[in-house]
């Protein structure tokens, strides 16, 4: 007998989602054993994250949501503002240290969950199950067997691909010593940044108070930056463009999301399989991984539940991956200008439909309309192109290190702080 019916490597996003959906009992439906297995603290472990989403009603993860929108905002280069109310939808913003209290709090409470600090070697495919090579926070070895094994470890190499970009960002958690910040509204993409040779940069702005907001600099581009550029993008950006003056820097965070339309494998064996971003959660055309991993997660769980084989569904329609992957390609081509392409799709798109094209829940007219709001010379010529154009593997860089910051003096307090 395995030691464990599911075995979830690595404790992030996908695998405290995965592990939360498996814990305790639900009536008429199986109780599977589970062991979430969570890198021991160091390196292995990323740093505190912000992890963004849109959805309408209640959520599982309602009580870790830091603060929702119902309005989004896009500025062209020059020109009026783009805004649209998404109601029913709410764009929620969720921290990963109150996600992964909320998850934790829950588990502690499971009698089928248990969690294990080891960093593991290798996956070993054997029958009925798989071996999971650990070592414990001692150097010591073990196996751990179990029935089926999800992993949600970040990979270190992309498979092949035609078309691969970063989504490469430095950002800001500012608190303002003036009321500066619209908290009604989110500033989705904010294209007066100054724009790359290659690629484009914008601007994001998550307020949480008239007085405090998540202020970031994005690139998609091939490569990523040097630290001290990040500081300095995201300064220009406070100071030049938002003019927030006398401000104090509470955190940053810096991070790289690889938008690709490679294929992931979501099987790497009999009884083993990827989740999340390893598992092609990744939106190509957007970098967003929050729910589409949700959505892989909530099948897992439910397959495992009921008997059934647990193989990840693919997180995004096959359709709106070929779109993806001919967008990604007239981007890094040049024939499509960035700000200008999305400019368009959010000035003549109804923004809630584009949001449900973006979650892959349009239908193929819905989808043919986006498309047609594009730049189309372009795209098909890139969509032509496309066929001809082979793949090839991509290493991924190292996370960014963020910048050293010198602290900011501090403010005084506000009303709102």
């Amino acid at each position: 007998m395995p030691d464990t019916d599911v075995a979830v490597v690595g404790a992030g996003a996908a695998g405290l989602s995965l592990a939360h959906r498996l814990a305790g009992h639900v009536p008429g439906l199986r109780t599977p054993s589970v062991v979430l297995v969570d890198a021991p603290p160091g390196p292995l472990r990323p740093p505190p994250r912000t992890w963004c989403y849109w959805t309408a009603g209640t959520g599982r993860f309602d009580a870790a949501v830091r603060a929702e929108w119902r309005r989004l905002r896009v500025r062209p280069r020059t020109g009026a503002p783009v805004e649209g109310d998404i109601d029913p939808l709410r764009y929620r913003m969720i921290r990963s240290d109150d996600f992964e209290r909320l998850v934790s709090r829950d588990l502690a409470r499971s009698p089928n969950v248990r969690r294990l600090e080891a960093t593991v070697d290798t996956l070993e495919d054997v029958p009925g199950g798989a071996y999971v090579h650990l070592r414990d926070t001692d150097g010591r070895t073990r196996m751990l067997s179990a029935r089926w094994v999800f992993d949600s470890r970040p990979l270190g190499s992309l498979p092949a691909a035609r078309t691969t970009l970063l989504q490469h960002f430095h950002g800001w958690f500012v608190r303002t010593a003036r009321p500066v910040f619209d908290p009604s509204a989110v500033e989705l993409m904010d294209f007066r940044t100054p724009q790359p040779a290659h690629g484009l940069s914008f601007g994001y702005v998550l307020p949480t108070g008239p007085y405090e907001a998540l202020v970031e600099y994005t690139e998609f581009s091939r490569r990523t930056l040097e630290p001290d550029r990040y500081e300095a993008a995201v300064r220009h950006y406070a100071d030049e463009v938002l003019r927030l003056g006398e401000r104090q820097v509470l955190a940053t965070e810096t991070g790289v999301i690889p938008m690709t339309d490679a294929p992931f494998a979501r099987q790497t064996g009999a009884s083993a399989f990827r989740i999340g971003a390893a598992g092609g959660a990744t939106r190509p055309a957007t970098g967003y991984t929050f729910a589409g991993l949700q959505r892989q997660t909530r099948a897992v769980a439910a397959a495992l539940r009921r008997g059934r084989r647990p193989v990840p569904p693919a997180a995004h329609p096959a359709r709106h991956r070929a779109m993806d992957a001919v967008l990604l390609r007239a981007l890094d081509s040049g024939r499509a200008d960035g700000p200008d392409l999305f400019g368009r799709l959010f000035t003549r798109v109804p923004m809630t439909r584009l949001l449900r094209f973006l979650d892959g829940d349009t239908h193929p007219h819905e989808d043919l309309s986006i498309g047609l709001r594009t730049p189309v010379g372009p795209m098909l010529r890139s969509a032509l192109e496309l066929p001809r154009l082979p793949r090839r593997p991509h290493d991924l860089p190292p996370a960014p290190r963020p910048p050293a910051h010198r602290a900011t003096p501090r403010l005084p307090p506000t009303e709102t702080a």
